[in-house]
């Protein structure tokens, strides 16, 4: 989450949502939360709307431009 001051002393709270990448295409957008187990990567959104990739892992995180890459398992 990012926090920003506006005008006085109020605060406003910013959460992270990434948008997914795999092969370079956008497959998931608003992921809040992400888990890895073996070779699966399971992503949800803010609404609890799931989804899973197989035979992959995760490549790079990126917050600031919040994206997130998922590379194939290499075998």
């Amino acid at each position: 989450m990012r926090s920003a001051s506006i005008k006085g002393s109020r605060k406003l709270t910013l959460m992270c949502e990434f948008k997914v990448f795999q092969k370079g295409k956008v497959v998931f957008k608003d992921a809040v939360y992400v888990k890895v187990e073996g070779n699966k990567v399971t992503v949800r959104d803010v609404l609890g709307v799931a989804k899973v990739f197989e035979n992959c892992t995760i490549a790079e995180v990126d917050v600031n431009t919040e994206r997130l890459i998922l590379a194939p398992i290499k075998k």
